[in-house]
C-alpha cells in the first residue's frame, strides 16, 4: 500500500470518526429535545386539569370536567377511579377505552413511559390524584400525546446526517487522496533523480529545490542534497588517496625493481643497489605503518598508553632531533618553556611534536627561524611550532589535515621526504588526546601550528633550568640532515 493511499485512507477514516460522533450527539440531542417538549406539554395540562377541579375525583361536576378536557384537543386524557376503573377520557380518540398504560395504574409519583397503540407511539404521563386533608389517592390521570412528530424530525434528521456525512467523507476522500498526491510529487522527483543517479554513477548531480526550503520536502532535498556532497567528496577523497598511495608505492617500487635488474645483469649484488633496496624497503614499511595507524585512529582503536608525560622534557628531546633534522642556514629554537605534565602517551606525544617540527623545518627557507613553544593556558598546556616559511593559502587551511594533501601538489618529493601523512598523523593522536590542533598562517609570512592537550590538575608552571644550559639549547643553530619525515 503507497504512502499516498495510507494518508487517504488515514485522513478519510478520522473525518467519518468525527461526522459519527458528531451525528450521534446531534440525533441524540434532538430527540431528547422534542421528547423533552412533548412532557412538558403533559405535565402543564395534568397541571391544569388538577387545579381547575379542586376536589375529589368523584365530587367533580361533569359539566366542568367535560370542558377543562376539551381544552386539551392534542393531549388524549383518561381518569381513572383509585381502583383502576376508568371514568372519564377525551374524545380525540373515541374507539379507545382500555387504559393507555395499564401497568403504570397504582404509581405513587408521576410517571413517563412510551407505549405504542396500533399505528402511533404516545408518550405517557400517569399521576396519581392526591385527595386534600387525607392524603389518600383519590384516583389517577394518564395523559398522552402523539410521538409521531418526533419520529419524523429523528428520521429527517437521519437521513440528512447519514447523507450529508457520505458526501462529505467522500468529498474528504477525493480531497486527500489529490492533496496528498500533489504533497508527495516532490518525493516522487525526489526519488526518480536518487534512482537516476544511482544508475548514472553521477555524484555531481543535485536534485531540484521542488518545495519552499523550509517545509518538510524542502528540508528533505537540502539533506539529500548535503548528503550528495559529502559522498562526493568522500569519493574524491578515497580516489585521491588510491591514487597517492599508488604512486608513493610505485616510486620506491620502480628504485627496487631497477636495482633488482642490474643485479641479475651485473651477476653480483652490490653494496649500492642493496643499499637502495633496504631504504626503499624502509620507505614503504613507514607508508604501511602510517597508514594502519590513520586506520587505527579513525576508527577509535589506536592503543593509547595512559601515564604522566612531561610536555617540556619531551619538547627538549624534540629539539635536540629538529637540530639533525634541520636544513641548513634554518635555525631552531625554543622561546617559552613552562613545565607541564599531561596524562598520555610519551611516543605518540613525540610523534606529534616531532612531526610538526620536521614539517615547519622543511617548509622554511635558508635564513628562517622555526620557534618552539609550550605555554599553560587554564586547565590546557598549548605546544606551539611557528616558522617563517611562505605560508599556506586561506583555501588550503581546512585540508592541511588530509592524507597525502599537498598545498603544492605539483612539487616532487624527494626520495629521502615523507608521504604527507605527518599532520594527519599529529591530528588524530591530538584528537585521541581530547586535545586539537589550530593552525594561523599568512602566505609569505610564516605558519603557526598550535597543539592544545589537557593538563593534569596542578601540573603547570615556569620551568627552572640552568641558565647556561637553557641559552645554549635555545640558540644553537641546528646542522643539515636530509631526513625529513613529514610534510604538509
Amino acid at each position: 500500500m503507497t504512502l499516498r493511499v495510507r494518508l487517504t485512507l488515514w485522513y478519510t477514516a478520522v473525518l467519518a470518526a468525527l461526522l459519527l460522533v458528531f451525528g450521534a450527539v446531534v440525533y441524540l440531542m434532538l430527540s431528547v429535545s422534542l421528547t423533552r417538549q412533548v412532557e412538558e406539554t403533559l405535565e402543564r395540562t395534568a397541571d391544569d386539569l388538577l387545579r381547575a377541579s379542586q376536589v375529589q375525583i368523584g365530587g367533580i361536576p361533569v359539566s366542568a370536567i367535560q370542558l377543562e378536557l376539551d381544552l386539551t384537543a392534542n393531549v388524549f386524557v383518561q381518569v381513572f377511579d383509585p381502583q383502576g376503573n376508568l371514568v372519564r377520557q377525551t374524545m380525540n380518540y373515541p374507539d379507545l377505552v382500555a387504559p393507555l398504560d395499564p401497568g403504570h395504574i397504582g404509581v405513587q409519583v408521576p410517571t413517563f413511559s412510551t407505549v405504542q397503540v396500533e399505528e402511533t407511539r404516545l408518550r405517557v404521563l400517569t399521576v396519581p390524584v392526591i385527595e386534600r386533608g387525607s392524603g389518600q389517592i383519590a384516583g389517577y390521570l394518564q395523559l398522552a400525546e402523539s410521538l409521531a412528530t418526533v419520529d419524523s424530525a429523528r428520521r429527517v434528521l437521519l437521513w440528512v446526517l447519514v447523507g450529508g456525512g457520505t458526501f462529505a467523507v467522500a468529498l474528504a476522500a477525493l480531497v486527500g487522496w489529490v492533496t496528498a498526491g500533489a504533497a508527495l510529487r516532490p518525493l516522487d522527483e525526489v526519488t526518480d533523480t536518487a534512482l537516476s543517479i544511482t544508475r548514472a554513477d553521477d555524484l555531481s548531480r543535485r536534485i531540484p529545490l521542488l518545495a519552499p526550503p523550509h517545509d518538510e520536502v524542502g528540508r528533505l532535498i537540502l539533506a539529500f542534497n548535503e548528503t550528495l556532497e559529502r559522498l562526493e567528496n568522500l569519493f574524491q577523497v578515497q580516489r585521491r588517496f588510491l591514487a597517492d598511495v599508488s604512486h608513493e608505492l610505485r616510486t620506491p617500487l620502480t628504485t627496487i625493481r631497477g636495482n633488482v635488474d642490474l643485479i641479475q645483469r651485473m651477476k653480483k649484488a652490490d653494496r649500492v643497489s642493496l643499499d637502495a633496496i633496504r631504504a626503499e624497503v624502509d620507505r614503504m614499511t613507514r607508508l604501511v605503518n602510517d597508514l594502519l595507524l590513520l586506520a587505527k585512529a579513525e576508527s577509535g582503536s589506536l592503543p593509547l598508553a595512559r601515564e604522566e608525560v612531561e610536555l617540556d622534557t619531551l619538547m627538549l628531546d624534540v629539539f635536540k632531533q629538529g637540530k639533525v633534522l634541520a636544513p641548513e642556514g634554518v635555525r631552531l629554537r625554543i622561546a617559552q618553556e613552562d613545565q607541564a605534565r599531561v596524562l598520555g602517551d610519551r611516543d605518540r606525544l613525540k610523534q606529534v611534536m616531532l612531526n610538526l617540527v620536521a614539517n615547519a623545518l622543511d617548509h622554511t627557507p635558508p635564513g628562517g627561524t622555526v620557534t618552539m613553544g609550550l605555554a599553560c593556558q587554564g586547565e590546557l598546556a598549548c605546544f606551539t611550532v611557528a616558522d617563517t616559511g611562505r605560508g599556506i593559502p586561506a583555501d588550503e587551511i581546512p585540508h592541511i589535515f588530509e592524507r597525502f594533501y599537498r598545498v603544492d601538489p605539483s612539487r616532487k618529493r624527494k626520495n629521502s621526504g615523507g608521504a604527507g601523512l605527518g599532520l594527519s598523523i599529529a591530528y588524530w593522536i591530538t584528537r585521541s588526546h581530547g586535545g586539537r590542533i589550530e593552525v594561523q598562517s599568512e602566505v609569505g609570512k610564516g605558519t603557526t601550528f598550535r597543539v592544545y592537550l589537557p593538563l593534569m590538575d596542578g601540573c603547570c608552571g615556569p620551568a627552572q633550568r640552568e641558565a647556561g644550559r637553557d641559552a645554549q639549547v635555545r640558540e644553537d643553530p641546528a646542522p643539515l640532515s636530509p631526513q625529513k619525515p613529514a610534510e604538509r
